[in-house]
């Protein structure tokens, strides 16, 4: 697939990309399963106008290959079908989510930090699952219903086109009815998946804030929260059904006027005395149920799509927003220091966090940063990993701005560990590798690094962690994140109050575990100011009201006397 082609022309192509043999194929017998119910009811017309000795008929025995023809054609066309059309579905599905997800996948840290996850989860299931029954299964039937149409239209116009006239004219103003009727179809369609996007949402604030939901006593608020959400769905999904219910009983009307009408017109021209034999007058009756079925699910089948469009368009907008301009540069391993120059930064333009921080973290080496609550620590952090780039000043590293270096190459070399690490519901071994291949000398090396040995040899690498690490400890969980960044072999390791959450045994051996590890830039946000661990840190900044107030050792910060001694001071 093209680059320069619009994301949303990508994911509609998507369906077809290294599938249009099985597309081709299905469609095919979709188009000869279309040809069918004429082709019946030209063959009904032979049988009996051969039966009433019609003079230009044909003989009985023509009859009969004919028939055996069709019929061997048509099992055919059916194993056509049934090897090509769930073959070609699958195919295609699998390659939408796959795109969509790489897609997003290539966003960065900083275009997806304010966006809700509600919408690609949303967007992913029940969007996928309405464009797979409305857009890529009706497209097949789509074809279908059109040759059934125009065919029966072709038999009808051949054999009177006066009749046939009046079926087309008493059916065309329902059928523009119905088509505009569609168009509300289409709003509802994207107003419901807007209402799932919600409802997930929710659920998933509920579910992962269980233990919160309990301790406070809140279920019964939450109860209501969650009933609201989804009495609001269920509302907007009724609302569509009865639009698509329109829209399917305008469509049926015209057919019914359509054979009532045909009805009618015939009698009176049989009547009148027009050339029309009994067995052509019974294919008229027999075509009209081919012209009839089209014509009431056709408005349905087009408002479908044109649903499962607006559908795509939604996920494309989605992943194209937010988007930022990315940078080009090549960073490689960070060998010198990253420095920081007047950083300001606000996430609102009025409301200022950071103001005019400047440090220096030399390559190789051990900082920490400390500050009260709300200091901005965690915000400072946060931008030597480019989670956004609205940021004054400069932040660089061995002088190259962070804005200006390519987002995979700046990931390359660094490597985080947060407060609450992500853990898969895989393997130990697949959350260190992250589902890579990786020597297994290197893998054992950061792993006894790590100090993940005495768990594996215990549990054995293949345990499942459980969802989101519900198998292990925060210890545990917090090695694994240290191997993770050993194994990538990252030049700067970033740590947010990595500890905060253990107890403090095992917070001390975690803090300990990162201070051990050589050759790599370690700048780690802590609260724990104890004297045995800042005194191996080669420099220590302190933050205060998003200033930087202090810089220096353990024991020169003390000697000064100032801001730092005295949040030390409190907290022993």
């Amino acid at each position: 697939m093209k680059r320069e082609r619009s994301l949303y022309k990508q994911l509609c192509g998507s369906f077809f990309y290294r599938n249009r043999a099985a597309f081709g194929m299905a469609a095919f017998a979709a188009l000869f399963s279309g040809f069918g119910g004429p082709i019946v009811s030209w063959i009904l017309k032979g049988l009996i106008d051969t039966a009433a000795g019609e003079p230009k008929a044909m003989s009985f025995r023509t009859d009969l290959i004919i028939i055996g023809a069709f019929l061997v054609m048509t099992f055919l066309s059916f194993m056509l079908d049934y090897a090509t059309r769930p073959r070609f579905i699958k195919r295609a599905m699998r390659q939408y989510k796959e795109f969509a997800f790489e897609r997003l996948m290539d966003k960065g840290i900083s275009t997806f930090r304010d966006e809700s996850t509600a919408t690609y989860l949303s967007a992913l299931t029940n969007d996928a699952a309405s464009i797979e029954a409305n857009y890529l299964a009706k497209l097949l039937k789509l074809f279908t219903m059109s040759v059934m149409f125009f065919g029966s239209v072709f038999l009808m116009l051949w054999y009177s086109p006066l009749l046939t006239a009046i079926a087309v004219g008493v059916t065309l103003l329902p059928l523009v009815a119905s088509l505009l009727t569609g168009n509300k179809l289409v709003a509802a369609e994207k107003t419901v998946s807007d209402k799932n996007s919600g409802f997930t949402a929710i659920l998933s604030d509920c579910l992962g804030g269980f233990s919160v939901i309990k301790s406070f006593q809140a279920e019964r608020e939450i109860n209501r929260l969650f009933a609201e959400r989804n009495r609001d769905l269920e509302g907007w999904k009724y609302t569509k059904e009865r639009i698509r219910s329109i829209v399917e009983m305008i469509g049926a009307f015209a057919g019914l006027l359509a054979q009532v009408g045909v009805f009618v017109a015939g009698t009176y021209l049989i009547l009148s005395g027009h050339d029309l034999t009994t067995g052509t007058v019974m294919m008229f009756v027999n075509l009209m149920n081919f012209m009839i079925q089209p014509i009431s699910e056709l408005p349905g089948l087009l408002a479908g799509r044109k649903a499962s469009l607006g559908l795509i368009k939604k996920l494309s907008d989605a992943l194209e927003a937010n988007s930022e301009a990315d940078g080009t540069k090549e960073l490689g391993a960070v060998k010198q220091a990253i420095v920081l120059k007047d950083v300001h930064f606000g996430y609102e333009e009025e409301k200022e966090i950071l103001h005019g921080i400047s440090a220096t973290f030399e390559a190789g080496k051990a900082y920490a940063i400390v500050g009260a609550s709300g200091s901005g620590k965690s915000t400072l952090l946060n931008l030597l990993m480019a989670s956004s780039t609205s940021y004054g000043g400069e932040i660089l590293m061995d002088g190259t701005e962070i804005r200006d270096i390519r987002p995979e190459s700046l990931y390359e070399c660094i490597s985080v560990i947060q407060q609450n690490v992500f853990v898969f519901n895989a393997s130990i071994r697949d959350n260190v590798t992250m589902f890579r291949d990786f020597p297994k000398d290197e893998l054992d090396v950061a792993i006894n690094h790590a100090h993940l040995d005495e768990l594996i040899a215990k549990r054995g690498e293949d345990t499942l962690c459980g969802e989101n690490g519900c198998g292990l400890s925060g210890g545990e969980k917090q090695r694994i994140s240290i191997a993770r960044s050993l194994l990538r072999k990252s030049s700067v390791l970033l740590a947010d109050e990595a500890t905060a959450a253990l107890d403090a045994q095992t917070a001390w051996q975690v803090s300990n575990d990162i201070l051990d590890l050589s050759g790599i830039t370690r700048v780690v946000v802590t609260h724990s100011l104890e004297a045995g661990l800042l005194q191996r840190y080669d420099g220590i900044l302190v933050l205060k009201d998003g200033r930087a107030e202090e810089f220096g050792t353990f024991d020169e910060l003390m000697k000064q006397d100032g801001y730092f001694r005295a949040l030390y001071t409190v907290s022993q």
